[in-house]
């Protein structure tokens, strides 16, 4: 977990990067532009060494990442520019996930110096991603929270693991993982054996779990119940 007073660090930093770069008249540059807000975002934001860390137009099997961030001997983010006019969108994803795949690097990030999305690749057949996070600096309300999630990919951060874990606890609280979780027998059998100290009556498990799906799938009234009239 990320600190307080890190987080507290990272807000002063974003807002000095946001006062310097995020301004109209950088509005309309374009990508080898652009590449020069990536650069600090990089190294002055999130701490990664030029030179060092930071590979630029890395090459993978014939072709051309913007970036790869190392760190010691394990490559761990394939990044790709984009123009700070344009919006961010998975089209963009696709040969950052292709040079991901092949260099078997777990994370892709897409950077237009105002815009920033995370991806955790999944090595799955096909292969696929599963987007993390994604913030506009511009926009006030995302600025508010980013801080926090964008102290998970500074160096420090990724070197303690921290954004591995931060990862684990996303995806344990996703929709997929809980409900399979809800669904699994053991739930159910417990879910029927509450229902026979309450009731005394032995139910099936498949009346339990529809039951259960109905509570998941379908809005509760908990308020007071309402006596119709008498007719």
């Amino acid at each position: 977990m990320v600190t307080e007073n890190q987080i507290l660090q990272m807000r002063e930093k974003l807002k000095r990067y946001r006062s310097r770069f995020l301004r109209k008249e950088f509005s309309g540059l374009d990508e080898s532009a652009t590449r020069i807000m990536v650069n600090n975002f990089l190294t002055d934001i999130l701490g990664y060494a030029e030179l060092v860390d930071i590979k630029t137009e890395y090459r993978i099997r014939g072709e051309y990442a913007d970036y790869v961030i190392q760190v010691g001997r394990k490559k761990r983010f394939v990044v790709e520019v984009k123009s700070i006019s344009l919006d961010l969108n998975e089209k963009h994803l696709r040969q950052s996930l292709n040079y991901a795949a092949n260099e078997g690097i777990d994370w892709i990030l897409l950077l237009n110096g105002r815009q920033i999305e995370l991806y955790k690749v999944n090595f799955s057949k096909p292969i696929k991603s599963t987007i993390v996070l994604s913030f506009d600096l511009i926009d006030n309300d995302d600025f508010k929270i980013a801080p926090e999630f964008i102290s998970y990919l500074t160096k420090r951060s990724v070197e303690k693991n921290e954004l591995d874990n931060l990862w684990k606890r996303i995806s344990a609280l996703s929709p997929v993982v809980i409900a399979k979780d809800l669904y699994s027998e053991e739930i159910v059998r417990d879910l029927r054996n509450c229902l026979k100290r309450e009731t005394g009556i032995y139910f099936q498990l498949d009346d339990v779990a529809k039951a259960l799906y109905s509570v998941i799938t379908q809005p509760i009234d908990f308020g007071r119940p309402r006596l119709k009239k008498l007719k």
